[in-house]
């Protein structure tokens, strides 16, 4: 049977929008609730809402060196001139007294505005004149300070519950002065690879023995996730081990991730002792590459059986397993859109199934374009190596012309860059 043959349709075959629907059937956060430091907050889920709890920043302060002073109609159309007030205001260092009408303070970026200011000029575009400065033709009221409130308001929900938090995050945490964040507890996951052709890297590779690729990248991928993932190690095809693997697994763990296995061969018993031991809720899905993809559940721990292909392994794991994860973890369902972007090429295809493209981006002077990757077998790791995300190719899509506009997945969408 040739690779092509092996993807005919088979309308036995779940598309990929009803994969989604079930998915989300099971959307609910399955872990609880636990305080971390900042040091910790990074790449978690925020478990409650953040609200400011007083305005930030909270005093109008200046945006730059400069002068502060009242501002006055006349100073739009003339260079005004104004005595130099004695002192100064610092970041930290506030200035005591009230600047009056036609006087001007020397300030630094950050200091609490002075009292009687309103309006700050750049340094570099004032005259310093012995006691006086002379300010700048057009300057307008308000130039240069930073009000207070600007950034948060005190009461204001600047995260929601269900974001997953961000260094950028934590730094506005920071900056409300919290030292520690509610969060979700990190998602328990066992992962494993099966197969008796399976080896360790670094092992000896008997005749016919393949090193394990997939694990390997599926546990990189789940280390950018908010989960703690239990390494099983390689499995061989049988169905006892099988068994009391999974048994063992669903006692402590949320989530059981496997690789290879999942297809209908003789040495493929996944499914068997899935549907023997639990509830299967799929197994084959109508995508390329990744037909051999299963969902099922042992009492109350969620199973995803990925391919064995590295290729539909890593794909399935960041096109559906991992919006799975983050949901299960207490973030929103969220799926990756594409940007639509002209192929350079034709591309033709079955109808009845989605599939993912590997491309390349190409940029010359006629612009911006998707170059498909030559070679896209789904044991072909290169063809991910090479690649700067796919093109998602609907349904029901046969043919594409050159020029035509798809969606384009970058693999940052993907969380694969």
């Amino acid at each position: 049977m040739s690779f092509a043959d092996c993807f005919d349709h088979d309308p036995g075959l779940l598309p990929i929008a009803t994969v989604r629907v079930r998915l989300r059937e099971r959307l609910a956060p399955m872990v609880g609730e636990e305080s971390v430091p900042l040091a910790q907050a990074a790449g978690r889920i925020l478990a409650a809402p953040l609200a400011a709890p007083f305005d930030i920043p909270r005093f109008t302060n200046v945006a730059v060196d400069g002068w502060a002073f009242r501002h006055r109609p006349s100073m739009l159309e003339e260079r005004v001139s104004l005595s130099i007030r004695p002192g100064r205001a610092a970041a930290g260092a506030p200035f005591g007294g009230e600047v009056a009408a036609g006087e001007a303070l020397r300030v630094l970026t950050g200091a609490v505005l002075p009292a009687g200011c309103d309006s700050v000029a750049l340094q570099e575009e004032v005259s310093v004149e012995e006691d006086r400065i002379r300010l700048p033709r057009g300057i307008r009221m308000g130039v240069n300070r930073r009000p207070r409130g600007e950034d948060m308001a005190r009461g204001e929900v600047v995260l929601d519950a269900g974001h997953r938090l961000r260094p950028q995050d934590v730094g506005a945490a920071a900056l409300m002065g919290m030292a520690h964040l509610p969060v979700r507890a990190a998602l328990r996951v066992a992962l494993f690879s099966t197969g008796d052709e399976i080896v360790e890297p670094g092992d000896p590779l008997p005749e016919g023995g393949l090193y394990d690729a997939n694990r390997h990248i599926l546990a990189g991928l789940l280390k950018r996730l908010p989960v703690r993932v239990t390494d099983l190690g390689i499995l061989p095809d049988e169905p006892a081990r099988l068994h009391d693997c999974l048994s063992r697994a669903a006692a402590t763990h949320e989530v059981i991730l496997t690789s290879g296995g999942a297809s209908q061969g003789d040495e493929d018993h996944l499914s068997t002792v899935l549907g023997r031991e639990g509830t299967v809720r799929f197994w084959r899905i109508a995508l390329k590459p990744g037909r051999p993809l299963g969902f099922a559940e042992l009492g109350r721990t969620l199973v995803m059986a990925l391919p064995g292909n590295p290729v539909a392994a890593t794909l399935c794991f960041a096109y559906l397993a991992r919006p799975l994860l983050l949901a299960l973890a207490g973030a929103p369902w969220s799926e990756p859109q594409g940007l639509p972007l002209p192929l350079d090429h034709p591309v033709h295809k079955r109808a009845g199934r989605t599939e993912l493209l590997r491309v390349r981006l190409v940029r010359d002077a006629h612009g911006t374009r998707l170059r498909r990757i030559a070679e896209q077998g789904s044991g072909v790791l290169t063809s991910l190596v090479r690649a700067d995300g796919v093109v998602e190719l609907a349904h029901e899509t046969e043919a594409l012309h050159a020029g035509e506009m798809v969606p384009y997945l970058p693999f940052a969408a993907l969380d694969l860059d």
